[in-house]
């Protein structure tokens, strides 16, 4: 309904001005057809051309093979990725396409199991992982507005948060034979593991915040993004925002009094603490507060073999496996070094071989504007190259999705 109304106050400004301009009518009516075709698909093309350009992937898919064993396995396994920004894109992730990393065929060719969904809500203008400034320019509005979002979107992080939320269940509604369920709590779970013991194509999933500035100000806020299916909450991105610091940010701060009472609300809530782009003071303020409650990081490096401020040092990793939480290992350069399966691996041996096994998990970073060396049909590289790595079958099983699986069943609501 509001690209028709916005189609014909256009339509309007044409007529008007080509009543004027030209005399022959047939020629006119042509002007007004070839107006709104521009104005129809001007948006999907120049959305696409946007994304074509941002999310790319390395490695071709004649590259996806491996070994037997590796294959094996990787069919057993129950996989997570504990982060991907596919919903920040208007691509339908019911159908295939060529471009992109992620979408429902390729999850399910990559034996996908759970994809947890990042929702970015804000984009400093000049974004780098050195210093933005809060109150930089913000490249979501060009954007919403070329991937035609709800006008009510086009200002407000809470109001992107939510519609990214609705697109996924949208999904969800209409996935063929169901191929795609929403996960709320423990009993969700538990239906996800009995249906693909029955059919290994069904993929659960739920939208997580990326981004304690889309609260806008409000801990009332985190209640909707509740009800609208968030069940993982991450309290920065690329900048300092009113609850805490960024490892992005210029001041790179602690937790705000404001921040403290959306940690304890989160918890309240039964949701998962993210702490991906957190500055150092953030990491250890939160974790004082949480205790013994695990929290994740779910798309990051180790600083032990790609060392930079994006990625974690070796006492956060020890301190977030001391109270049994997770780190997600992404598979883009500035986490690991280089655009490789095999560097992602390595990260996760350091990671293993320095706080053990059980806080090692995948967080791949998919459609977050990077380049990768696959995309979600491909993963099962990265369970050859963990074989290679010397992890066992119980440790890979652990990595690709138990490890998470157990943080979701000790902290979301159970029914």
């Amino acid at each position: 309904m509001r690209r028709f109304y916005l189609s014909a106050l256009i339509a309007l400004c044409v007529l008007c001005f080509a009543g004027y301009a030209v005399p022959d009518q047939r020629l006119f009516m042509w002007l007004v057809a070839l107006g709104l075709i521009i104005f129809v698909l001007t948006p999907a093309v120049l959305s696409q051309i946007v994304e074509r350009s941002m999310n790319k992937t390395r490695g071709k898919k004649k590259y996806y093979s491996v070994r037997g064993e590796a294959a094996a396995l990787h069919s057993r396994l129950f996989i997570v990725d504990l982060h991907a920004d596919t919903l920040l894109w208007n691509r339908n992730i019911l159908m295939r396409h060529g471009y992109g990393h992620v979408d429902l065929p390729r999850l399910v060719e990559g034996n996908v199991a759970m994809q947890v969904f990042g929702v970015v809500t804000r984009v400093p203008a000049g974004q780098n992982f050195e210093s933005n400034r809060a109150d930089s320019g913000d490249l979501l509005v060009p954007l919403t507005i070329v991937q035609g979002w709800p006008i009510r979107t086009w200002k407000s992080p809470l109001r992107r948060a939510l519609y990214q939320a609705e697109k996924l269940e949208w999904f969800a509604a209409n996935a063929r034979g169901r191929q795609f369920m929403l996960i709320r709590n423990q009993q969700d779970i538990d239906e996800l593991l009995q249906r693909r013991a029955q059919n290994p194509v069904i993929v659960g999933g739920f939208p997580a915040l990326e981004g304690a500035h889309a609260l806008e100000g409000r801990v009332a806020n985190l209640d909707l993004l509740y009800d609208a299916g968030f069940r993982m909450f991450g309290l920065s991105h690329f900048f300092d925002n009113e609850a805490c610091g960024s490892a992005h940010g210029v001041e790179k701060g602690g937790l705000t009094p404001f921040g403290e009472e959306v940690v304890h609300r989160v918890m309240a809530k039964n949701m998962i603490l993210d702490l991906a782009h957190a500055s150092e003071q953030t990491i250890d303020d939160v974790l004082d507060i949480t205790d013994k409650v695990p929290v994740v990081v779910s798309h990051t490096g180790v600083r032990g073999t790609c060392d930079n401020q994006r990625n974690l040092k070796d006492d956060h990793i020890k301190r977030i496996a001391a109270y049994g939480g997770v780190i997600g290992i992404a598979i883009f350069d500035t986490a690991i070094g280089e655009t490789s399966v095999e560097a992602a691996a390595k990260a996760m041996r350091y990671t293993a071989d320095l706080a053990g096994v059980d806080c090692v998990a995948f967080g791949s970073d998919f459609d977050g504007t990077v380049v990768t060396p696959i995309d979600a049909s491909g993963i099962v590289q990265l369970t050859d190259a963990l074989m290679s790595q010397g992890f066992s079958e119980e440790d890979i099983y652990k990595i690709m999705g138990g490890n998470f699986l157990r943080i979701c069943r000790a902290i979301l609501p159970k029914a």
